[in-house]
């Protein structure tokens, strides 16, 4: 009867506990995180939080191995019962190489726990001033970029992640490529939806007044009437010659700019890769200071209805506080100044030199770099040259071609000093 009786009892020690954590972790995930309106953001946010849970169980590898690079994490949910307001009963999540990504998240300075909170405390938002074109959200402190991909640009990922992890490697982070940090699919109701993070190579707290993109070229790279009615244009290679735009930086401030420039271009090259840009934000100190003392709300967000019935960011740093995450510990810092910014947290900044006829920061960095010169590139350069004529500056040319007038180009964007000050102005902080 005894040995009956611990037969019984046995599985119940076992499943009881386990029983009991699933139902606490449960709760806990209804009350604190996916709470989006949309299933496919609430399925990513519950699959980030899990999959960053999971990778915290598993040593770090001494050394990443090539079965990494091919490497991936399934789950699938099927009767999801908790909370049902915000997770559909049926969904998909599987993580692209989730070592090599943690380990990339580490040499870029971004802790997983970190990473965790940005994603899952609040839903991503409506991103209407961030990198590229086809931006989907960022994450609620405007540290991250989270961007819809298609299925051909997780292939073409794949096939440059180890080249690109080998490039970081050896710059030790200091880049002006995008920051890749994690890649998903999220299956909800049979359709499937590809996901990337990036960090936002805007800031999190200083206001972009001015948005280029440039690629060198200069055939059809002007801002259309469209675009130039935005409350944020991005405007084009044409605009930034026409408007006799320059960034103010001294001989010090290009150089380092222009050898990670060099750097990143010529494994570019290497990959085969074209048609990237630099996307060049500007944040006007002069501007923002005078909006502070008016009492105006800066907005980082375009005007109209927020996608996917998603509301607006919450602002933060100078206009809010950001209790954790990626920019987190900040609120513990001594509050910054107009103008100022922690280089760790908005890497891709630099602060407009002394004398500058304008206190300015700009935001500089690479994107659109998934694009190798295949044959869809070759025949739409073969139609643009005979459109525009063989000498004309089209953007579509083989990518040594597109890295030489890209570097000549962005060469020429900056203006710098004599010596130590620009003959006018009187902006003379201290610069990173």
């Amino acid at each position: 009867m005894a040995s009956s009786g611990n037969a019984v009892s046995s599985p119940m020690v076992i499943l009881a506990p386990k029983t009991k954590t699933k139902k606490k972790h449960f709760v806990q995930q209804k009350v604190k995180v996916f709470r989006a309106s949309g299933p496919v953001l609430s399925v990513f946010m519950w699959g980030v939080n899990h999959s960053i849970n999971d990778l915290n169980q598993v040593p770090v590898p001494v050394m990443l191995l090539p079965d990494d690079f091919r490497a991936n994490t399934k789950i699938k949910v099927n009767n999801h019962l908790f909370n049902k307001e915000n997770l559909p009963g049926h969904f998909k999540f599987k993580e692209y190489c989730p070592q090599v990504f943690r380990n990339l998240r580490e040499r870029f300075g971004i802790e997983d726990l970190d990473y965790q909170v940005s994603l899952t405390r609040s839903p991503p938002v409506r991103g209407g001033d961030t990198q590229g074109e086809g931006i989907l959200l960022t994450s609620y402190d405007r540290t991250l970029v989270i961007k819809q991909i298609s299925s051909e640009d997780v292939a073409d990922m794949h096939g440059i992640l180890s080249e690109y992890h080998q490039h970081i490697v050896k710059c030790h982070g200091s880049t002006l490529l995008p920051q890749f940090l994690g890649m998903y699919r999220v299956g909800v109701e049979n359709e499937e939806t590809y996901l990337i993070v990036m960090r936002n190579m805007f800031s999190h707290r200083l206001v972009v007044h001015r948005k280029y993109d440039l690629k060198g070229s200069l055939v059809s790279r002007e801002a259309s009437d469209k675009e130039r009615v935005k409350e944020l244009p991005t405007y084009k290679d044409m605009d930034f010659r026409n408007n006799m735009q320059k960034v103010y930086v001294n001989e010090e401030q290009k150089e380092k700019v222009m050898e990670k420039l060099n750097r990143d271009v010529e494994f570019l090259v290497k990959l085969k890769i074209m048609d990237y840009s630099l996307l060049l934000g500007i944040h006007d100190v002069g501007r923002a200071e005078r909006e502070e003392e008016e009492g105006e709300e800066p907005s980082n967000e375009e005007e109209g209805e927020p996608e996917n019935g998603l509301a607006q960011a919450p602002n933060v740093g100078s206009y809010g506080t950001s209790p954790e995450g990626i920019a987190g510990y900040m609120a513990s810092c001594k509050p910054l100044e107009p103008g100022e910014f922690d280089p760790y947290v908005d890497v891709y900044a630099m602060r407009s030199a002394p004398g500058a006829p304008q206190r300015e920061v700009y935001f500089m960095g690479l994107i659109d770099v998934l694009t190798q010169y295949d044959t869809k590139k070759k025949a739409a350069h073969a139609a643009k040259t005979v459109k525009h004529g063989a000498g004309a500056e089209i953007s579509t040319v083989h990518p040594e071609q597109y890295a030489k007038r890209f570097r000549d180009f962005i060469s020429n964007i900056f203006h710098q000093t004599q010596g130590k000050r620009f003959e006018t102005g009187r902006y003379n902080t201290t610069n990173d």
